[in-house]
């Protein structure tokens, strides 16, 4: 089909289903010119600007009269592409388009519609208008003078359409009904719903596959149609009157054009796949060499240990700031570090941007003037939980200087990972100042810019390494910077065990793949082995495996009562046997900006039904996962999507697709299967992640007579190198299938980066779903010896070591 067509398709479509809809009556159509790659459209209170970047996102702002643009964008890191447009003027309304998206501006009444390919996607209700503050907001700093004037852009919603994004919320994965306050802020002991939490984000995404990203950081609301008028309005104290409109043929493009415009995430080292020893905290040296000699005696596998605010000081309150280890409890900090790293254990230390005036760093954050200021320019103070403190100014070269200078110092002891808490900021006073703007402009982004920091400074100082940046506030596009986010103090109860796939799944779709929770639960001392055994099992297949609690009831595996220790153990094994997945999975995540974690409705985008589940997700495209998330749970109710047939991970079981099934529960794992067709790569156990590779490999295909053709990809580096894939120093496993009459077809084909060298390896491959005994099995061509079980219907074949670049299994069923 043409642009042409697609433009009129559209143009016809967003007439019949906006018609109703007129924008700002006061605002006029005046004219519109074509110019550097952009359109004006001048009206009688300003101009609009519409910037195609591709044929999948098309930028729009207005500026109103008497203002200036404003090009600084916080987010965007997409430069616009020469995308081919046309403009085509009929009558009362003009239509601009790409080869995707089209815009058409009616004349009178004035209004702006998007469409995708000819299918209507958003229109412009009233655009730029301005609103009263009616609403308190997540802080009382940001809430004074609460009559004041917002800006706000509205949108006229379908009727049915659902809504996500927002940034990191538990209200149900159907958002429409709610309005939102953007401003990041933490909420300890959250359960099964919070409506603000620490990583707010100013995007849509609606059931119509596409998304409207408000390119602005200041603090305001987001309003998913609260009022049931059909409306979507951005609100915000001041800035950019900036949006995108981001659209395409599929879930996986929206995704993936979304962080193409705001940035990829890169790929974390590969020990951020592993186990992390963590708790509220370990208060000495001692404590915590006990804890890593424990996990290795008990044979769980361990990747990191982590270190709360105990490293700096004895008591959790007067000594935020110190930032250096506390040579009592921690005499021998580098040579702890490298005994660590020695059994393949990572450190990793928090860090807050908080200095308090009884800190050993506080007269020095003062005279360099790292220190954001109130209005008369000296450093302002104020309490917070922690004591009397000041904010480090993040916006500022002093401050930037100051506190990368403390992580590079660190890194040279050997610390690996940072830790970046309460960079909500959790306490950030209206009147405080920054180098670049006040508080309340520039709160949402000091996650961002403090992830930023860190991820600058590796690239400066240490371009080989991949940085680990663990926070949990960011903004959009944090993601480029390598953030892992976590969902904050969660209680330690089913509630707030209940709230995370949600959580996780939302964020995913935002362009933040790892998001993930403390597992076990934070805050409060409950001690329930029942829970702690169905998150850690629900951890599998989370982004990041990491149990963290306060100390009252211990976190680590290794220290709770035999039945839960061994049922962590099996829980944390499996994580690794999954490594070759999983590690595949954060390259996918990295090249096209695919979630870790992705909604049914990434599978079916046209099913209504499953348009707000989060009881069942996919883990990857070929996994499909239902938690456990009730107290003593006998049965789950598992949806299994319709395109394909699905495997029982663990027995074979078949089931169809396209119904949704009770399925018994056993408390050694959660509902896990495998769709019809997948090659799920695996490994064997390892202790450590440094002790990993891909010479030896399990390789497991899931046949099914209804599956004619199957694809699947192992992804591999060093795990340590910073862009290795770009630089060449990868291997690329292709798997293949073909299935025809009665001869499968198994293919291995290996791509390797102009600096890596393909191992000789050997590939232990199971074939699932085989009924009867094959009447023969050829690898590369030679007659092979392979095992069947018949109760199992498992074929296994040993694929001897070789460094050939294709492997061929050919059955004779």
């Amino acid at each position: 089909m043409s642009i042409n067509s697609f433009a009129t398709l559209a143009a016809a479509a967003l007439l019949a289903s906006h018609g109703a809809q007129a924008q700002n009556a006061d605002r006029k159509f005046d004219s519109v010119t074509e110019r550097d790659g952009h359109l004006e459209v001048r009206t009688s209170d300003g101009s609009y600007l519409i910037k195609p970047y591709s044929a999948g996102i098309i930028e729009t702002t207005f500026v109103p009269s008497g203002e200036s643009t404003d090009p600084a964008s916080h987010a965007v890191v997409l430069a616009p592409a020469a995308v081919k447009t046309t403009l085509k003027q009929k009558g009362g309304s003009i239509e601009y388009a790409t080869p995707g998206l089209v815009v058409t501006i009616t004349k009178s009444p004035f209004r702006i519609a998007y469409a995708y390919k000819g299918k209507p996607l958003v229109a412009e209700k009233r655009g730029y208008i301005r609103v009263k503050d009616d609403v308190a907001t997540g802080s009382k700093d940001i809430n004074k003078g609460a009559a004041r004037e917002l800006e706000a852009i509205e949108f006229a919603l379908d009727k049915n359409e659902a809504l996500y994004g927002a940034g990191s919320r538990a209200v149900g994965m159907d958002r429409r009904g709610h309005k939102f306050t953007l401003y990041n802020k933490a909420h300890y002991g959250y359960g099964d719903r919070s409506e603000l939490m620490g990583y707010t984000m100013p995007i849509a995404l609606s059931s119509k596959m596409y998304a409207i990203h408000f390119d602005n950081p200041q603090t305001g609301y987001l309003d998913f149609d609260s009022k049931k008028n059909n409306s979507l309005t951005y609100e915000a104290i001041g800035g950019r009157k900036t949006y995108q409109v981001i659209a395409g043929d599929s879930w996986e493009d929206v995704i993936g054009n979304y962080t193409s415009l705001t940035g990829k995430q890169p790929l974390p080292p590969r020990w951020a796949f592993g186990n992390f020893a963590m708790r509220f905290g370990y208060r000495n040296e001692q404590q915590a060499r006990d804890t890593v000699n424990k996990f290795i005696a008990d044979d769980i596998p361990l990747d990191a240990i982590v270190f709360d605010l105990y490293w700096f000081g004895k008591e959790v309150k007067g000594t935020m700031g110190n930032l250096a280890w506390d040579k009592d409890n921690f005499p021998h900090p580098e040579a702890m570090i490298a005994d660590f790293r020695s059994k393949g254990v990572q450190t990793v230390v928090i860090t807050e941007p908080f200095v308090v005036d009884t800190s050993q760093r506080w007269q020095e954050a003062v005279d360099k003037k790292v220190l954001a200021t109130g209005p008369d320019g000296k450093p302002l103070a104020y309490d917070f939980f922690f004591g009397h403190t000041g904010l480090i100014d993040i916006f500022s070269k002093q401050g930037k200087d100051w506190y990368w200078d403390i992580y590079k110092s660190l890194r040279q002891q050997g610390v690996t990972g940072v830790w970046g808490d309460l960079g909500e900021p959790e306490v950030h006073p209206t009147e405080l100042r920054h180098a670049t703007g006040t508080a309340d402009q520039l709160h949402n982004i000091y996650g961002h810019q403090w992830a930023g920091l860190v991820s600058e400074g590796y690239q400066r100082d240490f371009p080989n390494e991949r940085p680990f940046i663990l926070m949990r506030a960011g903004y959009s596009g944090t993601q480029r910077y390598g953030i892992l986010p976590w969902s904050g103090d969660v209680n330690r109860g089913w509630d707030g065990l209940q709230s995370q796939p949600e959580i996780s799944l939302q964020m995913g779709m935002q362009g933040l793949g790892y998001m993930h929770s403390d597992l076990g639960g934070f805050a409060n001392p409950v001690l329930d082995d029942e829970l702690y055994q169905r998150w850690l099992q629900y951890g599998v297949f989370q982004p990041v495996f990491r149990p963290h609690a306060q100390e009252e009831v211990p976190s680590e595996p290794v220290y709770r009562e035999a039945k839960t220790k061994a049922l962590a153990r099996e829980a944390i094994r499996l994580r690794y046997r999954l490594l070759p997945y999983n590690y595949t999975l954060g390259f996918d995540n990295n090249q096209q900006g695919l979630p870790l974690m992705r909604p049914m409705l990434y599978e079916e985008p046209g099913n209504a039904r499953v348009r707000a589940m989060s009881s069942t997700y996919l883990w990857g495209k070929d996994l499909l996962v239902t938690p456990v998330l009730k107290q003593g749970q006998k049965t789950a109710d598992v949806y299994f999507p319709a395109r394909s047939a699905w495997f029982d991970f663990y027995t074979g079981e078949k089931q169809a697709g396209g119904a949704t099934r009770a399925i018994a529960l056993t408390a050694d794992h959660v509902p896990v299967y495998v769709r019809a067709g997948a090659f799920i790569p695996m490994s064997k156990v390892v202790q450590t992640t440094r002790d990993y590779n891909t010479r030896s490999i399990e390789l497991h295909y899931w046949h099914d007579a209804s599956v004619h053709a199957g694809a699947g990809k192992l992804y591999d580096d060093d795990g340590l190198t910073a862009q290795a894939y770009e630089q060449g120093k990868y291997e690329l496993l292709s798997f293949s299938s073909t299935l025809q009459g009665k001869a499968l077809s198994l293919r291995v084909v290996s791509e390797v980066g102009r600096q890596y060298q393909r191992p000789e390896r050997e590939i232990a491959l199971s074939v699932h779903n085989i009924g009867a005994a094959p009447a023969s099995v050829r690898v590369d061509g030679k007659v092979a010896v392979f095992a069947w079980d018949a109760a199992g219907k498992l074929l296994t074949v040993q694929l001897p070591a070789s460094a050939e670049a294709s492997r061929a299994i050919d059955i004779a069923l």
